[in-house]
Protein backbone atom coordinates (compact mmCIF):
# COMPACT_ATOMS: atom_id res chain seq x y z
CA UNK A 1 0.00 0.00 0.00
CA UNK A 2 1.08 3.58 -0.62
CA UNK A 3 1.88 5.66 2.47
CA UNK A 4 -0.20 8.81 2.89
CA UNK A 5 1.54 12.17 3.10
CA UNK A 6 -0.34 13.07 6.28
CA UNK A 7 1.01 9.88 7.91
CA UNK A 8 4.53 10.91 6.92
CA UNK A 9 4.01 14.44 8.27
CA UNK A 10 2.60 13.15 11.58
CA UNK A 11 5.39 10.62 12.09
CA UNK A 12 8.13 13.17 11.41
CA UNK A 13 6.43 15.61 13.79
CA UNK A 14 5.99 13.01 16.54
CA UNK A 15 9.51 11.63 16.17
CA UNK A 16 11.51 14.83 15.63
CA UNK A 17 9.22 17.60 16.86
CA UNK A 18 9.39 19.45 13.53
CA UNK A 19 6.77 20.15 10.90
CA UNK A 20 7.22 19.25 7.26
CA UNK A 21 4.91 20.26 4.44
CA UNK A 22 5.64 18.02 1.44
CA UNK A 23 4.66 19.47 -1.92
CA UNK A 24 4.59 17.65 -5.29
CA UNK A 25 7.96 17.63 -7.04
CA UNK A 26 7.74 19.24 -10.46
CA UNK A 27 10.69 17.38 -11.94
CA UNK A 28 9.02 13.97 -12.05
CA UNK A 29 7.96 14.33 -15.70
CA UNK A 30 11.62 14.25 -16.77
CA UNK A 31 12.22 10.80 -15.27
CA UNK A 32 12.14 7.47 -17.12
CA UNK A 33 8.63 5.95 -17.26
CA UNK A 34 9.46 3.02 -14.96
CA UNK A 35 10.46 5.44 -12.16
CA UNK A 36 7.33 7.56 -12.64
CA UNK A 37 5.16 4.44 -12.46
CA UNK A 38 6.87 2.99 -9.39
CA UNK A 39 7.21 6.14 -7.27
CA UNK A 40 5.46 9.32 -6.23
CA UNK A 41 7.59 12.33 -5.30
CA UNK A 42 7.24 15.13 -2.77
CA UNK A 43 9.67 17.86 -1.77
CA UNK A 44 10.03 19.58 1.60
CA UNK A 45 12.52 21.19 3.95
CA UNK A 46 13.55 18.89 6.79
CA UNK A 47 15.93 20.18 9.46
CA UNK A 48 17.71 22.36 6.93
CA UNK A 49 17.79 19.69 4.23
CA UNK A 50 16.22 20.06 0.81
CA UNK A 51 14.53 16.66 1.06
CA UNK A 52 12.97 14.76 -1.83
CA UNK A 53 10.69 12.01 -0.56
CA UNK A 54 10.70 9.06 -2.95
CA UNK A 55 7.42 7.35 -2.11
CA UNK A 56 7.12 3.72 -3.17
CA UNK A 57 3.58 3.32 -4.53
CA UNK A 58 3.87 -0.36 -5.47
CA UNK A 59 2.21 -2.97 -3.20
CA UNK A 60 5.12 -5.39 -3.66
CA UNK A 61 8.50 -4.77 -2.04
CA UNK A 62 11.61 -4.76 -4.18
CA UNK A 63 15.16 -5.78 -3.29
CA UNK A 64 17.07 -3.06 -1.39
CA UNK A 65 19.83 -3.26 -4.02
CA UNK A 66 17.28 -2.22 -6.63
CA UNK A 67 16.13 0.66 -4.42
CA UNK A 68 19.75 1.77 -4.13
CA UNK A 69 20.11 1.68 -7.93
CA UNK A 70 16.96 3.76 -8.39
CA UNK A 71 18.11 6.29 -5.78
CA UNK A 72 21.43 6.66 -7.56
CA UNK A 73 19.60 7.31 -10.84
CA UNK A 74 17.46 9.95 -9.17
CA UNK A 75 20.45 11.54 -7.42
CA UNK A 76 22.08 12.09 -10.81
CA UNK A 77 19.03 14.13 -11.88
CA UNK A 78 18.22 16.00 -8.66
CA UNK A 79 20.47 17.88 -6.25
CA UNK A 80 18.54 17.07 -3.09
CA UNK A 81 18.71 14.71 -0.14
CA UNK A 82 16.71 11.67 -1.24
CA UNK A 83 14.61 9.79 1.32
CA UNK A 84 12.91 6.52 0.41
CA UNK A 85 9.40 6.20 1.92
CA UNK A 86 7.30 3.05 2.11
CA UNK A 87 4.27 2.11 4.23
CA UNK A 88 5.64 -1.31 5.20
CA UNK A 89 9.10 -2.87 4.97
CA UNK A 90 10.06 -6.27 6.33
CA UNK A 91 12.72 -6.44 9.02
CA UNK A 92 14.90 -8.31 6.52
CA UNK A 93 14.71 -5.49 3.96
CA UNK A 94 15.06 -2.71 6.54
CA UNK A 95 18.38 -4.18 7.60
CA UNK A 96 19.55 -4.34 4.01
CA UNK A 97 18.39 -0.83 3.20
CA UNK A 98 20.67 0.33 6.02
CA UNK A 99 23.49 -1.81 4.60
CA UNK A 100 22.88 -0.16 1.22
CA UNK A 101 23.01 3.25 2.98
CA UNK A 102 19.56 4.19 1.68
CA UNK A 103 17.93 6.89 3.85
CA UNK A 104 14.35 5.80 4.49
CA UNK A 105 11.20 6.40 6.51
CA UNK A 106 8.53 3.86 7.32
CA UNK A 107 5.83 6.08 8.88
CA UNK A 108 4.96 4.97 12.40
CA UNK A 109 7.76 2.42 12.42
CA UNK A 110 11.30 3.52 11.61
CA UNK A 111 13.33 6.46 10.40
CA UNK A 112 16.89 6.06 9.12
CA UNK A 113 18.49 9.35 8.03
CA UNK A 114 22.28 8.93 8.21
CA UNK A 115 22.90 12.44 6.82
CA UNK A 116 21.28 13.72 10.05
CA UNK A 117 22.70 10.96 12.28
CA UNK A 118 19.14 9.75 12.95
CA UNK A 119 18.14 6.12 13.44
CA UNK A 120 14.78 5.89 15.22
CA UNK A 121 12.96 2.59 15.47
CA UNK A 122 9.70 0.94 16.51
CA UNK A 123 9.50 2.37 20.04
CA UNK A 124 7.90 5.54 18.66
CA UNK A 125 4.93 3.43 17.61
CA UNK A 126 4.52 2.19 21.17
CA UNK A 127 4.84 5.65 22.72
CA UNK A 128 1.83 7.02 20.86
CA UNK A 129 -1.05 5.03 22.33
CA UNK A 130 -4.16 4.70 20.22
CA UNK A 131 -7.69 4.31 21.54
CA UNK A 132 -8.01 1.57 24.19
CA UNK A 133 -8.56 -1.90 22.79
CA UNK A 134 -9.96 -5.09 24.23
CA UNK A 135 -7.63 -7.77 25.48
CA UNK A 136 -7.29 -10.77 23.11
CA UNK A 137 -9.52 -12.92 25.33
CA UNK A 138 -12.27 -10.29 25.35
CA UNK A 139 -12.05 -9.98 21.58
CA UNK A 140 -12.41 -13.76 21.31
CA UNK A 141 -15.61 -13.59 23.39
CA UNK A 142 -17.00 -10.94 21.02
CA UNK A 143 -16.12 -13.05 17.98
CA UNK A 144 -17.70 -16.10 19.62
CA UNK A 145 -20.96 -14.19 20.02
CA UNK A 146 -20.87 -12.87 16.45
CA UNK A 147 -19.85 -16.12 14.76
CA UNK A 148 -21.76 -18.55 16.96
CA UNK A 149 -24.88 -17.26 18.75
CA UNK A 150 -25.24 -13.66 19.84
CA UNK A 151 -28.43 -14.41 21.74
CA UNK A 152 -27.13 -17.04 24.13
CA UNK A 153 -26.35 -16.45 27.80
CA UNK A 154 -22.63 -16.89 28.46
CA UNK A 155 -21.21 -18.31 31.69
CA UNK A 156 -17.45 -18.12 32.41
CA UNK A 157 -17.04 -21.73 33.57
CA UNK A 158 -18.84 -23.05 30.47
CA UNK A 159 -17.25 -20.68 27.97
CA UNK A 160 -13.66 -21.06 29.18
CA UNK A 161 -13.02 -24.63 27.87
CA UNK A 162 -14.67 -23.80 24.55
CA UNK A 163 -12.31 -20.89 23.92
CA UNK A 164 -9.19 -22.23 25.63
CA UNK A 165 -9.01 -19.75 28.50
CA UNK A 166 -9.38 -20.01 32.26
CA UNK A 167 -12.65 -19.13 33.98
CA UNK A 168 -10.86 -16.22 35.68
CA UNK A 169 -9.78 -14.84 32.29
CA UNK A 170 -13.36 -15.10 31.05
CA UNK A 171 -14.53 -13.20 34.13
CA UNK A 172 -12.11 -10.37 33.30
CA UNK A 173 -13.37 -10.40 29.71
CA UNK A 174 -16.92 -10.07 30.98
CA UNK A 175 -15.80 -7.05 33.04
CA UNK A 176 -14.36 -5.36 29.96
CA UNK A 177 -17.49 -5.94 27.92
CA UNK A 178 -19.76 -4.65 30.66
CA UNK A 179 -17.59 -1.56 31.19
CA UNK A 180 -17.78 -0.82 27.45
CA UNK A 181 -21.60 -1.18 27.59
CA UNK A 182 -21.52 -3.85 24.91
CA UNK A 183 -22.97 -6.56 27.15
CA UNK A 184 -24.83 -6.86 30.43
CA UNK A 185 -23.85 -9.14 33.30
CA UNK A 186 -26.36 -10.67 35.69
CA UNK A 187 -26.23 -13.31 38.43
CA UNK A 188 -28.22 -16.52 38.12
CA UNK A 189 -27.89 -18.65 41.23
CA UNK A 190 -24.15 -18.77 41.89
CA UNK A 191 -23.21 -18.16 38.28
CA UNK A 192 -22.42 -14.83 36.69
CA UNK A 193 -24.00 -14.58 33.25
CA UNK A 194 -23.39 -12.31 30.28
CA UNK A 195 -25.73 -11.37 27.47
CA UNK A 196 -24.86 -9.06 24.58
CA UNK A 197 -27.00 -6.06 23.76
CA UNK A 198 -28.58 -6.00 20.28
CA UNK A 199 -28.29 -8.18 17.22
CA UNK A 200 -25.03 -9.26 15.55
CA UNK A 201 -24.71 -6.15 13.39
CA UNK A 202 -25.28 -3.86 16.37
CA UNK A 203 -22.76 -5.78 18.49
CA UNK A 204 -20.17 -5.53 15.71
CA UNK A 205 -20.64 -1.80 15.27
CA UNK A 206 -20.43 -1.16 19.03
CA UNK A 207 -17.38 -3.37 19.52
CA UNK A 208 -15.43 -2.38 16.40
CA UNK A 209 -13.64 0.65 17.95
CA UNK A 210 -12.28 -1.66 20.67
CA UNK A 211 -11.17 -4.50 18.38
CA UNK A 212 -7.57 -4.90 17.27
CA UNK A 213 -5.82 -6.71 14.46
CA UNK A 214 -5.30 -10.31 15.54
CA UNK A 215 -1.84 -10.27 13.95
CA UNK A 216 0.90 -9.26 16.39
CA UNK A 217 3.67 -9.93 13.88
CA UNK A 218 4.05 -10.44 10.13
CA UNK A 219 7.13 -11.77 8.38
CA UNK A 220 8.21 -13.60 5.26
CA UNK A 221 10.06 -16.88 5.69
CA UNK A 222 11.29 -19.75 3.57
CA UNK A 223 8.76 -22.55 3.32
CA UNK A 224 8.89 -24.69 6.44
CA UNK A 225 7.41 -28.07 7.27
CA UNK A 226 4.50 -27.66 9.64
CA UNK A 227 3.22 -24.35 8.26
CA UNK A 228 1.12 -26.05 5.61
CA UNK A 229 -1.40 -27.15 8.23
CA UNK A 230 -1.92 -23.59 9.45
CA UNK A 231 -4.92 -21.48 8.52
CA UNK A 232 -4.85 -19.39 5.35
CA UNK A 233 -5.01 -15.69 6.19
CA UNK A 234 -4.21 -12.24 4.78
CA UNK A 235 -4.71 -11.60 1.08
CA UNK A 236 -4.68 -15.36 0.46
CA UNK A 237 -7.86 -15.70 2.53
CA UNK A 238 -9.39 -12.48 1.22
CA UNK A 239 -9.10 -13.84 -2.32
CA UNK A 240 -11.37 -16.72 -1.21
CA UNK A 241 -14.03 -14.33 0.12
CA UNK A 242 -13.95 -11.87 -2.79
CA UNK A 243 -12.95 -11.29 -6.41
CA UNK A 244 -9.45 -10.22 -5.39
CA UNK A 245 -6.70 -12.02 -7.27
CA UNK A 246 -4.59 -14.16 -4.91
CA UNK A 247 -1.06 -12.90 -4.18
CA UNK A 248 2.02 -14.68 -5.52
CA UNK A 249 2.88 -15.85 -2.00
CA UNK A 250 0.65 -17.68 0.50
CA UNK A 251 -0.17 -16.19 3.89
CA UNK A 252 -0.56 -18.49 6.90
CA UNK A 253 -1.74 -17.55 10.40
CA UNK A 254 -0.36 -19.20 13.53
CA UNK A 255 -1.02 -18.68 17.21
CA UNK A 256 1.92 -17.48 19.31
CA UNK A 257 2.23 -20.95 20.81
CA UNK A 258 2.29 -22.66 17.40
CA UNK A 259 4.80 -20.12 16.10
CA UNK A 260 7.06 -20.78 19.08
CA UNK A 261 6.80 -24.53 18.51
CA UNK A 262 7.57 -24.12 14.81
CA UNK A 263 10.70 -22.11 15.60
CA UNK A 264 11.83 -24.80 18.01
CA UNK A 265 11.37 -27.54 15.38
CA UNK A 266 12.84 -25.71 12.40
CA UNK A 267 15.40 -23.08 11.59
CA UNK A 268 13.34 -20.08 10.48
CA UNK A 269 14.94 -17.82 7.89
CA UNK A 270 13.41 -14.43 7.05
CA UNK A 271 13.59 -13.68 3.33
CA UNK A 272 12.34 -10.97 0.90
CA UNK A 273 8.87 -11.21 -0.58
CA UNK A 274 10.34 -11.57 -4.06
CA UNK A 275 11.90 -14.93 -3.23
CA UNK A 276 9.91 -17.60 -5.12
CA UNK A 277 10.06 -19.79 -2.01
CA UNK A 278 8.67 -17.10 0.31
CA UNK A 279 5.55 -17.47 2.43
CA UNK A 280 4.05 -14.90 4.76
CA UNK A 281 3.41 -15.82 8.37
CA UNK A 282 1.10 -13.89 10.65
CA UNK A 283 1.48 -14.57 14.37
CA UNK A 284 -1.92 -14.07 16.03
CA UNK A 285 -2.88 -13.06 19.56
CA UNK A 286 -5.41 -15.90 19.63
CA UNK A 287 -5.56 -19.26 17.77
CA UNK A 288 -6.65 -18.55 14.18
CA UNK A 289 -8.22 -22.02 13.98
CA UNK A 290 -10.71 -21.11 16.70
CA UNK A 291 -13.34 -19.79 14.28
CA UNK A 292 -11.81 -20.94 10.98
CA UNK A 293 -13.65 -23.03 8.41
CA UNK A 294 -12.14 -25.13 5.62
CA UNK A 295 -8.64 -23.99 6.57
CA UNK A 296 -9.52 -20.28 6.14
CA UNK A 297 -9.60 -17.79 9.02
CA UNK A 298 -12.99 -16.31 9.87
CA UNK A 299 -14.04 -13.21 7.90
CA UNK A 300 -14.34 -10.91 10.92
CA UNK A 301 -10.80 -11.62 12.16
CA UNK A 302 -9.64 -11.30 8.55
CA UNK A 303 -11.29 -7.89 8.28
CA UNK A 304 -9.60 -6.73 11.47
CA UNK A 305 -6.21 -7.95 10.22
CA UNK A 306 -6.47 -6.01 6.94
CA UNK A 307 -8.58 -2.94 7.71
CA UNK A 308 -5.47 -0.74 8.08
CA UNK A 309 -4.27 -1.78 4.60
CA UNK A 310 -5.25 1.27 2.57
CA UNK A 311 -4.57 -0.30 -0.79
CA UNK A 312 -7.66 0.42 -2.92
CA UNK A 313 -7.96 -3.17 -4.13
CA UNK A 314 -7.80 -4.53 -0.59
CA UNK A 315 -10.39 -2.02 0.65
CA UNK A 316 -12.75 -2.94 -2.20
CA UNK A 317 -12.33 -6.66 -1.51
CA UNK A 318 -12.98 -6.15 2.23
CA UNK A 319 -16.17 -4.23 1.45
CA UNK A 320 -17.29 -7.05 -0.85
CA UNK A 321 -16.59 -9.65 1.84
CA UNK A 322 -18.45 -7.75 4.55
CA UNK A 323 -21.45 -7.17 2.27
CA UNK A 324 -21.73 -10.94 1.86
CA UNK A 325 -21.42 -11.65 5.58
CA UNK A 326 -24.64 -13.03 7.03
CA UNK A 327 -25.43 -11.11 10.18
Amino acid sequence: MQPKLHELERYVHDALGVSVKPAPWRGAHKLPPFLRERYRFAQAELLGLNALFVIDANPEEQPPATVRKHMDMLQARQQADLIYVRAQVTAYNRKRLIEQKVPFIVPGNQMYLPMLAIDLREHFRRIREEAPTFSPSTQVVVLHALLRDAGQVLIPAELAPQLGYSAMTMTRAFDELETASIAEATVRGRERCLRFNGDRKEIWEKALPFLRSPASKRLFIRRATGVEGAMRAGLTALARFSMLAPPEYTTFALSREDWKALRQRHKIIEIPTQDPDAIEVEVWWYPPALFAEDGIVDPLSLYLSLKEDHDERTETALEEMMEKFKW
